[in-house]
């Protein structure tokens, strides 16, 4: 934004303040938006500051917007920049302006403050400053602290003094008179720019187009008509691209719009390469068939001619069944015959169970490769509306997150809480968990430990299944059927001397067997879920 369009929106909303605040929402990481009240407004209006380099903005909306603080300077935006907007000011033309706020009365009174938005392209930013008047003050907190390693002329830092921009001498647009326009006819129009305040090289190619001239063209003997254009702009900083309030609105909703694109690719592109590994999984898997075959094929020929090899043999050469001739076979000597043959039986039969268990998924997991695909590629194309929908979705079917986890909810009304790593597993196991609680973990598999927070009380067999589930979905068993899952009061689970952050020990326990598989909200089944005591 230039100088002359920060005065257009100082310009709307002047006449209606001193504003009511209701509140600060925060669309993205970098902007802030100030619901605004007041009799002289239209109805209510957000004043969005989105501080995102390198094309910031302010601009008045009657758009909704929502959102949390993403950041610590914007938790302290909610936190002490309230009350009034009782003014609003401009460095003269230049891209910094000043909104001074009243400050509110109540259990804890919150002091009057200035916010400083610099909208200097990539040296953007927002600034909290204490009561003052102009644009000098202490820092109270700012959105991107600039240090001398980054900046050896001017720093931003909390708790320092405030530097504006320095001072210039250019001319003022809006009181420019008929003889400082007629001495700046020997420049072409495109170089008016340099000695008028507020215009940049957006406004400075408008003025051009308005005045009909060539930007290389001196005025000459038409600088008068270059002067009503000018004048012109002043009160219409209208662009050939649309109007200020439009093209201000476009250029955030924009940036907004790339900001969720990016959020929700993320994850989307993490599940792709979990899926596309699944499926190589599949296919490396009915590669091993041919492998089992044969092995099952070696051992069939050594259990039928064990009789004839003896202790010890490296490599035996054995007629094949079908009479195509003799086929070598080599062995562990330090295993019979016979033990050569279980261990190819073994292998085998490791190799197709693999192969079943990861068949029986292939189907899901060509569906859901598929359907993330075509989401990926619809956010490409969504607008902006499409983008927030789709935010709020993913965000309401996240499970809660704490300092101890990831928070899920049992039928019963149990809070479940599932460790996200080592840490966190021994956080939840020996310093969140009373004595009482309930602990879930796999058996045999690597995995997350469960706490259910059941203060003491019995679960109902909905609420083990369920909390059963969310172990085995969380552990290497993940996707696997008829998953062992052991549980037991937290007073029997202990960790053993000099044993790593959350390894454990425990008795007492029993036994259900779950599906892998993330429970559905409210359910606690599991098709052939059986349990059983130890």
């Amino acid at each position: 934004m230039e100088g002359l369009m920060l005065a257009r929106v100082l310009r709307d909303l002047g006449p209606a303040l001193p504003l009511r605040t209701l509140g600060w929402a925060f669309p993205d990481e970098t902007t802030a938006a100030l619901l605004l009240d007041g009799p002289g407004l239209d109805g209510r209006r957000n004043l969005v500051l989105s501080y995102r380099p390198p094309t910031p903005v302010v601009f008045l909306s009657r758009e909704r917007l929502r959102g949390e603080p993403h950041n610590p300077f914007q938790r302290f935006l909610v936190a002490r920049v309230r009350g009034e907007l009782l003014r609003a000011e401009q460095l003269k033309l230049d891209r910094v302006i000043a909104l001074h706020l009243s400050g509110e009365a109540g259990f804890v009174d919150q002091a009057p403050t200035r916010l400083v938005f610099e909208v200097t392209g990539r040296n953007a930013n927002l600034l909290v400053l204490d009561e003052g008047e102009g644009f000098a003050g202490r820092i109270v907190m700012a959105a991107r602290e600039i240090t001398g390693s980054r900046n050896r002329f001017r720093t931003v830092r909390t708790g320092g003094r405030y530097t504006p921009p320095p001072p210039y001498d250019k001319l003022d647009p809006r009181t420019l008179t008929e003889e400082e326009a007629g001495k700046l006819a020997a420049l072409p129009i495109g170089r008016w720019r340099e000695r008028l305040d507020g215009l940049g090289p957006l406004l400075g190619a408008e003025l051009a187009r308005r005045a009909a001239l060539d930007p290389a063209e001196a005025p000459g003997e038409r600088w008068p008509q270059v002067l009503r254009a000018l004048r012109e702009l002043v009160q219409d900083p209208t662009v050939s691209e649309g109007v200020l309030h439009g093209g201000a609105r476009a250029a955030a909703r924009g940036e907004k719009a790339a900001a969720l694109r990016k959020a929700l690719r993320e994850p989307l592109d993490k599940r792709l390469t979990l899926l596309r590994n699944q499926l190589s999984d599949v296919a490396r898997a009915e590669a091993g068939l041919d492998d089992a075959a044969r092995d099952r094929a070696e051992a069939d020929l050594l259990m039928a001619y064990a009789h004839t090899i003896p202790a010890g043999t490296e490599r035996a050469v054995l007629p094949a069944f079908d009479g195509s001739g003799e086929q070598p076979v080599a062995l562990e000597p330090m295993l019979s015959a016979v033990q050569n043959a279980e261990k190819r039986y073994t292998r085998a039969r490791r190799r197709e169970e693999v192969y079943l268990r990861l068949a029986d998924r292939e189907a899901g997991l060509r569906a859901e490769l598929q359907e993330a695909e075509a989401r990926l590629a619809a956010l490409d194309t969504a607008e902006l509306e499409a983008l927030e929908t789709l935010s709020v979705q993913v965000q309401a079917g996240r499970p809660g997150r704490s300092p101890y986890g990831a928070r899920f909810t049992t039928p019963g009304g149990f809070e479940a809480l599932v460790g996200r790593n080592n840490k966190e597993n021994a956080a939840l196991t020996h310093r969140l968990g009373k004595s009482m609680d309930h602990w879930f973990h796999a058996q045999g598999y690597p995995g997350s430990h469960v706490l259910v927070r059941s203060g003491g009380r019995d679960l109902d067999l909905p609420d083990i299944l369920y909390a059963a589930r969310l172990a085995a979905a969380h552990s290497k068993a993940r996707g696997s059927s008829n998953v062992p899952v052991d549980y037991t009061r937290i007073k029997h689970v202990w960790r053993p001397r000099g044993a790593p952050a959350g390894q454990v020990h425990y008795t007492d326990q029993k036994t259900v067997f779950v599906d892998g598989t993330l429970p559905t909200e409210g359910s606690g089944g599991a098709s052939g879920a059986g349990e059983s005591g130890k």
